[in-house]
Protein backbone atom coordinates (compact mmCIF):
# COMPACT_ATOMS: atom_id res chain seq x y z
CA UNK A 1 0.00 0.00 0.00
CA UNK A 2 1.44 3.62 -0.59
CA UNK A 3 1.21 7.21 1.33
CA UNK A 4 -1.09 8.84 -0.32
CA UNK A 5 -2.94 12.19 0.07
CA UNK A 6 -6.63 13.80 0.22
CA UNK A 7 -5.24 14.96 -3.33
CA UNK A 8 -3.76 11.49 -4.76
CA UNK A 9 -7.15 9.68 -3.75
CA UNK A 10 -8.81 12.19 -5.44
CA UNK A 11 -6.96 12.94 -8.39
CA UNK A 12 -6.71 8.50 -8.89
CA UNK A 13 -10.94 8.52 -8.69
CA UNK A 14 -11.07 10.58 -11.71
CA UNK A 15 -7.94 9.72 -13.91
CA UNK A 16 -8.50 6.14 -13.16
CA UNK A 17 -12.49 6.08 -14.43
CA UNK A 18 -13.23 5.20 -10.82
CA UNK A 19 -17.71 5.01 -10.45
CA UNK A 20 -18.07 3.78 -7.48
CA UNK A 21 -15.85 3.83 -3.55
CA UNK A 22 -16.56 1.66 -0.94
CA UNK A 23 -16.06 2.51 2.11
CA UNK A 24 -15.37 -0.53 4.26
CA UNK A 25 -15.89 -1.01 8.20
CA UNK A 26 -16.06 -4.02 10.50
CA UNK A 27 -18.33 -4.61 13.05
CA UNK A 28 -17.33 -5.92 16.36
CA UNK A 29 -18.36 -10.00 15.15
CA UNK A 30 -15.96 -9.78 12.35
CA UNK A 31 -17.87 -8.87 9.54
CA UNK A 32 -16.97 -6.75 6.63
CA UNK A 33 -19.75 -3.91 5.94
CA UNK A 34 -19.53 -0.91 3.46
CA UNK A 35 -20.99 2.26 2.18
CA UNK A 36 -21.19 2.29 -1.28
CA UNK A 37 -20.49 5.99 -2.76
CA UNK A 38 -20.63 7.71 -6.06
CA UNK A 39 -17.34 9.39 -7.24
CA UNK A 40 -19.32 12.89 -6.86
CA UNK A 41 -18.80 12.37 -3.25
CA UNK A 42 -15.39 11.48 -2.82
CA UNK A 43 -14.20 14.93 -1.48
CA UNK A 44 -16.74 14.29 1.64
CA UNK A 45 -15.26 10.90 1.84
CA UNK A 46 -11.49 12.18 2.48
CA UNK A 47 -12.60 14.90 4.88
CA UNK A 48 -14.36 12.36 7.45
CA UNK A 49 -17.92 13.51 6.13
CA UNK A 50 -19.82 9.94 5.14
CA UNK A 51 -22.12 9.23 7.77
CA UNK A 52 -24.06 5.49 8.72
CA UNK A 53 -26.47 4.90 10.82
CA UNK A 54 -24.93 3.23 13.95
CA UNK A 55 -27.85 1.72 15.01
CA UNK A 56 -28.14 -0.57 12.34
CA UNK A 57 -25.00 -2.12 13.05
CA UNK A 58 -25.28 -5.14 15.76
CA UNK A 59 -23.23 -4.13 18.26
CA UNK A 60 -22.42 -0.38 17.50
CA UNK A 61 -24.63 1.92 18.88
CA UNK A 62 -28.59 2.35 20.16
CA UNK A 63 -31.28 3.95 17.72
CA UNK A 64 -30.69 7.24 19.82
CA UNK A 65 -27.74 7.29 18.93
CA UNK A 66 -27.35 6.12 15.54
CA UNK A 67 -25.41 9.08 13.35
CA UNK A 68 -21.24 7.81 13.42
CA UNK A 69 -18.90 8.89 10.33
CA UNK A 70 -16.66 7.21 8.29
CA UNK A 71 -13.27 7.89 8.82
CA UNK A 72 -11.00 6.52 5.76
CA UNK A 73 -7.64 5.16 5.83
CA UNK A 74 -6.34 6.89 3.08
CA UNK A 75 -3.19 4.48 2.71
CA UNK A 76 -6.01 1.43 2.36
CA UNK A 77 -6.93 3.02 -1.04
CA UNK A 78 -7.12 0.23 -3.73
CA UNK A 79 -9.00 -0.57 -6.93
CA UNK A 80 -10.84 -3.73 -6.62
CA UNK A 81 -9.70 -6.33 -9.80
CA UNK A 82 -12.52 -8.54 -9.98
CA UNK A 83 -14.84 -5.40 -11.34
CA UNK A 84 -15.16 -4.17 -14.26
CA UNK A 85 -12.01 -2.49 -16.08
CA UNK A 86 -14.50 0.20 -17.52
CA UNK A 87 -16.50 1.87 -14.07
CA UNK A 88 -13.93 0.27 -11.75
CA UNK A 89 -14.68 0.15 -8.18
CA UNK A 90 -12.29 0.82 -5.30
CA UNK A 91 -12.18 0.83 -1.63
CA UNK A 92 -11.19 2.81 1.20
CA UNK A 93 -10.55 0.76 4.87
CA UNK A 94 -12.34 3.61 7.49
CA UNK A 95 -12.23 3.96 11.10
CA UNK A 96 -15.98 4.60 12.49
CA UNK A 97 -16.01 8.16 14.12
CA UNK A 98 -18.85 9.85 16.49
CA UNK A 99 -20.26 13.14 15.68
CA UNK A 100 -17.68 15.23 17.54
CA UNK A 101 -14.62 13.39 16.34
CA UNK A 102 -13.87 11.12 18.83
CA UNK A 103 -12.98 7.55 18.00
CA UNK A 104 -16.08 4.74 18.26
CA UNK A 105 -15.18 2.44 21.20
CA UNK A 106 -17.12 0.03 19.98
CA UNK A 107 -14.93 0.26 16.45
CA UNK A 108 -12.66 -3.10 16.47
CA UNK A 109 -10.17 -1.29 14.43
CA UNK A 110 -9.78 1.84 17.24
CA UNK A 111 -9.38 -1.52 19.82
CA UNK A 112 -6.12 -3.00 18.06
CA UNK A 113 -4.25 0.81 17.40
CA UNK A 114 -5.23 1.31 21.26
CA UNK A 115 -2.85 -1.58 22.05
CA UNK A 116 -0.56 -0.85 19.43
CA UNK A 117 -0.50 2.32 20.97
CA UNK A 118 0.86 1.09 24.47
CA UNK A 119 3.54 -1.64 22.73
CA UNK A 120 5.11 1.81 20.65
CA UNK A 121 5.48 3.50 23.90
CA UNK A 122 7.32 0.34 25.43
CA UNK A 123 9.61 0.69 22.13
CA UNK A 124 7.71 -2.03 19.86
CA UNK A 125 6.01 -2.62 16.97
CA UNK A 126 3.52 -5.27 15.95
CA UNK A 127 4.61 -7.97 13.25
CA UNK A 128 1.87 -10.29 12.46
CA UNK A 129 1.92 -12.98 9.63
CA UNK A 130 -1.38 -15.02 9.58
CA UNK A 131 -1.85 -18.57 7.65
CA UNK A 132 -5.48 -18.33 6.41
CA UNK A 133 -7.10 -22.41 6.01
CA UNK A 134 -10.25 -22.16 3.86
CA UNK A 135 -12.39 -24.48 1.67
CA UNK A 136 -13.77 -24.94 -1.72
CA UNK A 137 -17.10 -26.21 -2.19
CA UNK A 138 -19.76 -27.10 -5.02
CA UNK A 139 -22.80 -25.36 -5.68
CA UNK A 140 -26.04 -26.43 -7.20
CA UNK A 141 -27.85 -25.52 -10.36
CA UNK A 142 -29.60 -22.75 -8.50
CA UNK A 143 -26.38 -21.50 -7.34
CA UNK A 144 -26.55 -22.60 -3.35
CA UNK A 145 -23.68 -24.25 -2.05
CA UNK A 146 -23.43 -28.16 -0.73
CA UNK A 147 -21.19 -29.49 1.14
CA UNK A 148 -19.59 -31.72 -1.56
CA UNK A 149 -15.80 -30.43 -2.80
CA UNK A 150 -14.57 -30.10 -6.18
CA UNK A 151 -11.01 -32.48 -5.36
CA UNK A 152 -9.99 -35.79 -3.59
CA UNK A 153 -6.49 -34.16 -2.55
CA UNK A 154 -4.72 -33.86 0.65
CA UNK A 155 -1.81 -32.10 1.82
CA UNK A 156 0.38 -30.37 -1.31
CA UNK A 157 -1.38 -32.37 -3.82
CA UNK A 158 -1.82 -30.70 -7.14
CA UNK A 159 -3.60 -30.79 -10.55
CA UNK A 160 -5.51 -32.58 -11.91
CA UNK A 161 -6.16 -34.09 -7.83
CA UNK A 162 -6.33 -30.28 -6.90
CA UNK A 163 -9.27 -28.97 -8.63
CA UNK A 164 -9.56 -25.44 -6.40
CA UNK A 165 -5.91 -24.95 -8.22
CA UNK A 166 -7.25 -22.74 -10.78
CA UNK A 167 -9.64 -20.61 -8.22
CA UNK A 168 -6.44 -20.87 -5.60
CA UNK A 169 -4.21 -19.21 -8.24
CA UNK A 170 -6.37 -17.10 -9.59
CA UNK A 171 -7.03 -15.54 -5.86
CA UNK A 172 -3.22 -15.22 -5.52
CA UNK A 173 -2.70 -13.22 -8.63
CA UNK A 174 -5.53 -10.90 -7.49
CA UNK A 175 -4.17 -10.43 -4.34
CA UNK A 176 -0.84 -9.34 -5.90
CA UNK A 177 -2.56 -7.01 -7.96
CA UNK A 178 -3.63 -5.20 -4.96
CA UNK A 179 0.09 -5.23 -3.01
CA UNK A 180 -0.08 -8.53 -1.33
CA UNK A 181 3.37 -10.59 -1.43
CA UNK A 182 1.72 -13.92 -1.26
CA UNK A 183 4.71 -16.54 0.05
CA UNK A 184 2.93 -19.73 -0.22
CA UNK A 185 -0.13 -21.08 -1.42
CA UNK A 186 -0.82 -24.78 -1.64
CA UNK A 187 -3.45 -27.86 -1.12
CA UNK A 188 -4.45 -28.92 2.50
CA UNK A 189 -4.97 -31.82 4.74
CA UNK A 190 -8.59 -32.38 4.14
CA UNK A 191 -10.44 -32.59 0.47
CA UNK A 192 -11.27 -29.22 -0.97
CA UNK A 193 -9.23 -27.52 1.63
CA UNK A 194 -6.64 -24.52 0.97
CA UNK A 195 -4.13 -22.50 2.34
CA UNK A 196 -3.00 -18.86 1.08
CA UNK A 197 0.16 -17.26 3.19
CA UNK A 198 0.83 -13.83 2.68
CA UNK A 199 4.01 -11.81 4.01
CA UNK A 200 3.92 -10.70 7.75
CA UNK A 201 2.57 -6.87 7.88
CA UNK A 202 2.27 -4.02 10.99
CA UNK A 203 -0.51 -5.68 12.88
CA UNK A 204 -3.02 -3.16 11.57
CA UNK A 205 -2.15 -3.47 7.95
CA UNK A 206 -2.18 -7.44 8.84
CA UNK A 207 -5.51 -7.51 9.97
CA UNK A 208 -6.78 -5.10 7.10
CA UNK A 209 -5.58 -7.89 4.66
CA UNK A 210 -6.97 -10.63 6.41
CA UNK A 211 -10.33 -8.71 5.93
CA UNK A 212 -9.57 -8.20 2.00
CA UNK A 213 -8.33 -11.35 1.65
CA UNK A 214 -11.14 -13.19 3.05
CA UNK A 215 -13.46 -11.00 0.44
CA UNK A 216 -11.43 -11.91 -2.20
CA UNK A 217 -11.18 -15.67 -1.56
CA UNK A 218 -15.22 -15.37 -1.37
CA UNK A 219 -15.91 -13.59 -4.60
CA UNK A 220 -13.47 -14.93 -6.88
CA UNK A 221 -14.98 -18.72 -5.53
CA UNK A 222 -18.41 -17.54 -6.30
CA UNK A 223 -17.18 -16.46 -9.89
CA UNK A 224 -16.17 -19.63 -10.50
CA UNK A 225 -19.33 -21.58 -9.55
CA UNK A 226 -17.85 -22.68 -6.46
CA UNK A 227 -18.59 -21.66 -2.52
CA UNK A 228 -15.54 -20.55 -0.14
CA UNK A 229 -15.88 -20.75 3.52
CA UNK A 230 -13.76 -19.75 6.58
CA UNK A 231 -16.48 -21.63 9.01
CA UNK A 232 -13.77 -23.66 10.93
CA UNK A 233 -15.30 -27.26 11.04
CA UNK A 234 -17.88 -27.63 8.16
CA UNK A 235 -17.43 -31.36 7.50
CA UNK A 236 -17.12 -33.76 10.57
CA UNK A 237 -14.16 -36.32 10.52
CA UNK A 238 -11.86 -33.95 8.80
CA UNK A 239 -9.45 -31.43 9.45
CA UNK A 240 -11.24 -28.13 9.93
CA UNK A 241 -9.71 -24.50 9.19
CA UNK A 242 -7.27 -22.75 11.46
CA UNK A 243 -5.49 -19.51 11.04
CA UNK A 244 -2.43 -19.83 12.52
CA UNK A 245 -0.80 -16.38 13.76
CA UNK A 246 2.67 -15.80 13.18
CA UNK A 247 3.84 -12.64 15.72
CA UNK A 248 6.93 -10.55 16.41
CA UNK A 249 7.96 -7.39 18.25
CA UNK A 250 10.07 -5.11 16.70
CA UNK A 251 12.49 -2.60 18.07
CA UNK A 252 14.46 -0.08 15.91
CA UNK A 253 14.15 -1.90 12.65
CA UNK A 254 15.23 -5.76 14.84
CA UNK A 255 13.42 -8.31 15.96
CA UNK A 256 13.23 -8.24 19.70
CA UNK A 257 12.48 -11.76 19.74
CA UNK A 258 15.47 -13.19 18.73
CA UNK A 259 19.14 -13.66 20.84
CA UNK A 260 21.39 -16.05 19.16
CA UNK A 261 22.84 -16.50 22.29
CA UNK A 262 19.79 -17.30 24.31
CA UNK A 263 17.91 -20.72 24.85
CA UNK A 264 16.86 -21.75 21.42
CA UNK A 265 17.94 -18.36 20.40
CA UNK A 266 15.37 -16.83 21.97
CA UNK A 267 15.16 -13.75 23.84
CA UNK A 268 14.01 -13.69 27.26
CA UNK A 269 10.91 -10.71 25.83
CA UNK A 270 10.38 -13.85 23.40
CA UNK A 271 9.64 -16.74 26.45
CA UNK A 272 7.83 -13.46 28.41
CA UNK A 273 5.42 -13.04 25.53
CA UNK A 274 4.61 -16.85 25.16
CA UNK A 275 4.25 -16.95 29.10
CA UNK A 276 1.71 -14.09 28.42
CA UNK A 277 -0.26 -15.91 25.60
CA UNK A 278 -0.37 -18.96 27.87
CA UNK A 279 -1.80 -17.22 30.90
CA UNK A 280 -4.85 -15.25 29.15
CA UNK A 281 -5.43 -17.61 26.26
CA UNK A 282 -8.27 -19.45 27.91
CA UNK A 283 -9.49 -15.82 28.34
CA UNK A 284 -8.79 -14.67 24.99
CA UNK A 285 -10.03 -17.98 23.52
CA UNK A 286 -13.99 -16.38 23.03
CA UNK A 287 -12.64 -13.76 20.10
CA UNK A 288 -9.91 -15.98 18.47
CA UNK A 289 -12.28 -18.85 18.58
CA UNK A 290 -15.66 -17.24 18.61
CA UNK A 291 -18.04 -19.62 16.68
CA UNK A 292 -20.32 -22.55 18.36
CA UNK A 293 -18.29 -24.55 15.64
CA UNK A 294 -14.74 -23.37 16.36
CA UNK A 295 -14.78 -25.97 19.28
CA UNK A 296 -15.60 -29.13 16.98
CA UNK A 297 -12.62 -27.85 15.41
CA UNK A 298 -10.34 -27.95 18.53
CA UNK A 299 -10.33 -31.99 19.35
CA UNK A 300 -7.56 -34.18 19.27
CA UNK A 301 -6.81 -36.22 15.88
CA UNK A 302 -6.87 -33.53 13.24
CA UNK A 303 -3.73 -31.30 14.13
CA UNK A 304 -5.85 -28.70 15.75
CA UNK A 305 -4.04 -27.57 19.21
CA UNK A 306 -6.63 -28.05 22.24
CA UNK A 307 -3.89 -27.84 24.80
CA UNK A 308 -1.83 -25.23 26.74
CA UNK A 309 1.79 -26.06 26.20
CA UNK A 310 4.39 -24.43 23.87
CA UNK A 311 7.40 -26.56 21.88
CA UNK A 312 10.04 -25.34 19.57
CA UNK A 313 8.78 -27.45 17.11
CA UNK A 314 5.76 -29.92 18.28
CA UNK A 315 2.60 -29.08 16.36
CA UNK A 316 0.67 -31.03 19.31
CA UNK A 317 1.43 -28.01 21.01
CA UNK A 318 -0.68 -24.16 21.03
CA UNK A 319 2.03 -22.74 20.48
CA UNK A 320 5.22 -23.02 18.33
CA UNK A 321 8.32 -21.80 17.04
CA UNK A 322 8.97 -21.98 13.72
CA UNK A 323 12.50 -22.60 13.15
CA UNK A 324 13.93 -19.82 11.39
CA UNK A 325 16.21 -17.20 13.30
CA UNK A 326 17.06 -13.59 12.83
CA UNK A 327 14.60 -11.36 11.63
CA UNK A 328 12.72 -14.16 11.06
CA UNK A 329 11.99 -14.98 14.68
CA UNK A 330 8.40 -15.48 15.79
CA UNK A 331 5.67 -17.21 17.74
CA UNK A 332 2.97 -19.23 16.09
CA UNK A 333 -0.38 -19.09 18.07
CA UNK A 334 -2.36 -22.37 16.45
CA UNK A 335 -5.64 -21.98 18.03
CA UNK A 336 -7.26 -18.88 15.92
CA UNK A 337 -9.09 -19.85 13.32
CA UNK A 338 -10.40 -17.77 10.53
CA UNK A 339 -14.26 -16.93 11.79
CA UNK A 340 -12.55 -14.34 13.74
CA UNK A 341 -12.37 -10.90 14.05
CA UNK A 342 -8.84 -9.98 13.45
CA UNK A 343 -8.65 -6.75 14.93
CA UNK A 344 -10.24 -8.20 18.32
CA UNK A 345 -7.66 -11.03 17.71
CA UNK A 346 -4.77 -8.93 17.26
CA UNK A 347 -5.58 -6.65 20.00
CA UNK A 348 -6.14 -9.31 22.53
CA UNK A 349 -3.20 -11.28 21.05
CA UNK A 350 -0.23 -8.71 22.08
CA UNK A 351 -2.09 -6.89 25.29
CA UNK A 352 -1.57 -10.97 26.25
CA UNK A 353 1.95 -11.11 25.25
CA UNK A 354 2.74 -7.43 25.98
CA UNK A 355 1.48 -8.47 29.55
CA UNK A 356 4.39 -11.08 29.84
CA UNK A 357 6.80 -8.99 29.16
CA UNK A 358 5.65 -6.26 31.73
CA UNK A 359 5.52 -8.58 34.41
CA UNK A 360 9.34 -10.71 33.08
CA UNK A 361 6.52 -14.14 33.35
CA UNK A 362 8.21 -17.07 32.63
CA UNK A 363 6.41 -20.20 30.50
CA UNK A 364 6.71 -23.82 31.61
CA UNK A 365 9.43 -25.79 30.11
CA UNK A 366 8.88 -26.65 26.82
CA UNK A 367 6.64 -30.11 26.04
CA UNK A 368 8.05 -32.35 22.90
CA UNK A 369 6.12 -35.15 23.42
CA UNK A 370 3.15 -35.42 21.27
CA UNK A 371 0.60 -34.10 24.13
CA UNK A 372 -2.58 -36.40 21.69
CA UNK A 373 -1.31 -39.25 23.03
CA UNK A 374 -1.09 -38.36 26.62
CA UNK A 375 -3.81 -39.58 28.75
CA UNK A 376 -5.39 -37.15 30.94
CA UNK A 377 -3.42 -37.90 33.94
CA UNK A 378 -0.21 -37.99 32.08
CA UNK A 379 -1.22 -34.27 31.02
CA UNK A 380 -2.28 -33.03 34.73
CA UNK A 381 1.06 -34.78 35.75
CA UNK A 382 2.54 -31.93 33.54
CA UNK A 383 0.59 -29.04 34.46
CA UNK A 384 -1.02 -29.09 30.66
CA UNK A 385 -4.46 -27.56 30.89
CA UNK A 386 -6.80 -27.60 28.15
CA UNK A 387 -8.37 -24.36 26.43
CA UNK A 388 -12.05 -24.21 26.55
CA UNK A 389 -14.32 -26.91 25.09
CA UNK A 390 -17.36 -25.14 23.99
CA UNK A 391 -18.01 -21.27 23.58
CA UNK A 392 -20.08 -21.15 26.54
CA UNK A 393 -17.17 -22.04 28.55
CA UNK A 394 -15.05 -19.52 26.52
CA UNK A 395 -17.52 -16.73 27.21
CA UNK A 396 -17.11 -17.61 30.88
CA UNK A 397 -13.67 -17.54 30.79
CA UNK A 398 -13.47 -14.24 29.05
CA UNK A 399 -15.41 -12.69 31.28
CA UNK A 400 -13.17 -13.54 34.68
CA UNK A 401 -9.69 -12.24 32.66
CA UNK A 402 -9.51 -8.35 33.40
CA UNK A 403 -6.78 -8.11 31.12
CA UNK A 404 -8.79 -9.14 28.24
CA UNK A 405 -11.81 -7.46 29.45
CA UNK A 406 -9.71 -3.90 29.47
CA UNK A 407 -8.64 -4.42 26.16
CA UNK A 408 -11.78 -4.87 24.63
CA UNK A 409 -13.51 -1.97 26.79
CA UNK A 410 -16.84 -1.66 28.23
CA UNK A 411 -18.72 -1.73 24.89
CA UNK A 412 -17.48 -4.38 23.06
CA UNK A 413 -17.07 -6.58 25.57
CA UNK A 414 -20.57 -6.22 26.63
CA UNK A 415 -21.97 -6.46 23.37
CA UNK A 416 -19.66 -9.25 22.34
CA UNK A 417 -20.58 -11.39 25.47
CA UNK A 418 -24.18 -10.62 24.62
CA UNK A 419 -23.89 -11.34 20.52
CA UNK A 420 -22.22 -14.87 21.65
CA UNK A 421 -24.40 -15.89 24.54
CA UNK A 422 -27.28 -15.18 22.35
CA UNK A 423 -25.57 -17.80 19.64
CA UNK A 424 -25.30 -20.48 22.14
CA UNK A 425 -28.14 -20.60 23.62
CA UNK A 426 -30.04 -20.38 20.46
CA UNK A 427 -27.63 -23.53 19.51
CA UNK A 428 -28.46 -25.35 22.71
CA UNK A 429 -32.19 -25.50 21.54
CA UNK A 430 -32.02 -26.56 18.27
CA UNK A 431 -32.04 -30.10 17.20
CA UNK A 432 -29.09 -31.51 15.24
CA UNK A 433 -28.71 -33.87 12.75
CA UNK A 434 -26.93 -35.63 15.10
CA UNK A 435 -30.00 -36.51 17.62
CA UNK A 436 -32.62 -37.22 14.83
CA UNK A 437 -30.13 -39.67 13.84
CA UNK A 438 -28.75 -40.85 17.08
CA UNK A 439 -32.58 -40.96 18.93
CA UNK A 440 -35.62 -40.71 16.31
CA UNK A 441 -36.02 -44.45 15.69
CA UNK A 442 -34.52 -46.10 18.81
CA UNK A 443 -36.66 -44.46 21.08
Amino acid sequence: MGKYTKEDIIRMVNEDDIKFIRMQFTDIFGQLKNVAITTSQIEKAVNNQIAIDGSSIEGFVRIQESDQYLYPDLDSFTILPWRPQYGKVARLICDVHNPDGTPFVGDPRYVLKKVLKEALDMGYTFNVGPECEFFLFQTDDSGNPITKTDDEAGYFDLGPLDRGEGTRREICMTLEEMGFEIEASHHEVAAGQHEIDFKYAEALQAADNIMTFKLAVKTLAQKNGQHATFMPKPIFGISGSGMHTNMSLFHDGKNVFYDENGNKGLSQEAFSFIAGLLKHVRGLCAITNPLVNSYKRLVPGYEAPCYLAWSASNRSALIRIPAARGQSTRVELRCPDPACNPYLTLAVCLAAGLDGIKNKLQPPAEVTENIFNMDAPTREKNGIASLPGSLEEAIVELNRDELIKQTLGDHVLTQYTLGKQAEWDEYKTRVSNWELEKYFIAY
